[in-house]
């Protein structure tokens, strides 16, 4: 039986996961990448496995694949070639993705005909709206996840967007509801064994038939390396240090980040401000502190290596973060790792994450309410040092207990232990099978 085998030997695991990179990806998101590679290497503890990823990912997995150990094979294919025009646009890049997964079906099942395998487990690209073909055809145990998908950004942020974010917004909010209607998407959701999902919102969003073989797994991690350095003290003791870090896209909240930081700056003229990340949205940012005049205080640093990201925030006091429908949010946990007490808004993944000691959450009522209550919250850690200490202290030490990848891992097996069983696993096979009939 699957149930024991699991107890005592290896299982072959099949792995899809569409971006997965030590080190991130451009093309197919950092954060999704990095959870690709880390859930591979949790799984290769434990079990052998094939990895059905995109070639794009290949170069970054073939430098670092020793470090994964002999349990893990890649298989590398990219969509067929009259769609990959759908690369180019943020939008349509959906729709190659989903298109992707069709193909990795039909890859799945030859390889599952050459050699059976115990499970399979999609894990990147796993928002609740995006199907897995195999999850839904393959006749073995699947499991879902982590993934998100349901977050949005509250109403009365929208009114803060250019036009054609706003239209973006509602659009993706749409595409939603009609893929969560598509077949394979509902079959892949009865026939899983567990959903993993990253964030409250998303749980929420889950049908009550599904909710109960779901469970809240983060889709981010630090490594024992992240946590082996310690804290570095400034060069200038009397310069209050706030960092921030991200990809400059609309819903990221940077604007809010510059304002707050602006009006606390006004007071404390000792205080700057870092933004480490690219992205669309610079223009508009460089224009808004420029409004604000705070050239001399604010400071872009482009795009730089995870690293050199973790290393500034070594170096700074606090961790500042506005993203208004982060499912997870991967630089809220290294901040955390590093160290820093963090700000940020109680929405979505980082709201799980900073708990409370950690950092201060700002409930999301108004434009203007927030960024009042940033800025106040950045003066209160600005004037307690010792708050800071603590609350910094408290952040390192969750990072360590809750998200380190070793730990996340080994729940991973268990979650596997309970999903196998076929005493505790939830019984949906009759329904699903009736359903894959229809289909």
């Amino acid at each position: 039986m699957i149930f024991n085998n699991l107890k005592n030997s290896r299982l072959r695991v099949l792995a899809c996961a569409f971006a997965c990179s030590p080190a991130g990806s451009k093309g197919l998101g950092d954060g999704e990448a990095v959870l690709g590679w880390n859930i591979v290497r949790q799984l290769a503890r434990f079990h052998e496995v094939v990895v059905l990823t995109h070639p794009w990912n290949r170069e970054a997995i073939e430098r670092s694949q020793e470090a994964l150990g002999p349990n893990v094979q890649f298989c590398y294919f990219d969509a067929p070639r009259a769609v990959r025009f759908l690369r180019r646009w943020q939008g349509a890049f959906q729709v190659y993705a989903y298109l992707w997964q069709v193909k990795a079906y039909f890859v799945a099942r030859r390889l599952h005909r050459e050699r059976p395998f115990d499970v399979f487990h999609h894990v990147t690209y796993a928002n609740d709206w995006m199907a897995s073909y195999i999850g839904a055809l393959l006749p073995v145990p699947y499991v879902r996840g982590p993934g998100g998908g349901a977050q949005r950004t509250p109403r009365a942020f929208l009114k803060e967007y250019r036009l054609r974010d706003r239209l973006w917004e509602r659009l993706r909010s749409a595409m939603r509801i009609v893929l969560r209607s598509d077949p394979f998407f509902i079959l892949g959701q009865h026939r899983a064994r567990a959903i993993l999902v990253c964030n409250r919102e998303s749980m929420e969003a889950l049908p009550a038939r599904w909710r109960k073989k779901a469970c809240h797994f983060p889709v981010n991690g630090v490594t024992s390396e992240d946590l082996s350095h310690a804290r570095t003290k400034h060069k200038d003791e009397g310069t209050f240090r706030v960092f921030s870090a991200g990809k400059l896209l609309h819903w990221k909240g940077f604007g809010l980040v510059i304002r707050s930081f602006s009006r606390f700056a006004a007071k404390h003229p000792g205080a700057e401000l870092a933004i480490a990340g690219d992205g669309p949205e610079f223009p508009r940012l460089k224009a808004l502190v420029h409004e604000f005049g705070v050239e001399n205080k604010v400071r872009f640093e482009r795009w730089l290596p995870r690293q050199e990201v973790i290393s500034r925030m070594r170096a700074s006091d606090v961790f500042l973060y506005g993203s208004l429908r982060e499912g997870g949010g991967a630089i809220v946990v290294e901040a955390m790792a590093a160290g820093l007490p963090v700000v940020c808004l109680d929405l979505s993944g980082p709201a799980i994450h900073v708990a409370d000691g950690c950092g201060i959450k700002i409930k999301a009522e108004t434009y203007e309410q927030v960024v009042a209550d940033m800025a106040a919250a950045l003066e209160r850690l600005y004037t307690g040092p010792e708050l800071r200490r603590r609350m910094g202290t408290e952040a390192r030490k969750r990072a360590e207990q809750v998200y380190h990848w070793d730990r996340q891992g080994e729940r991973l097996l268990s979650i596997y232990q309970t999903a196998l069983n076929p005493d505790s696993a939830a019984n949906h096979a009759e329904e699903a099978n009736a359903f894959a009939e229809k289909v």
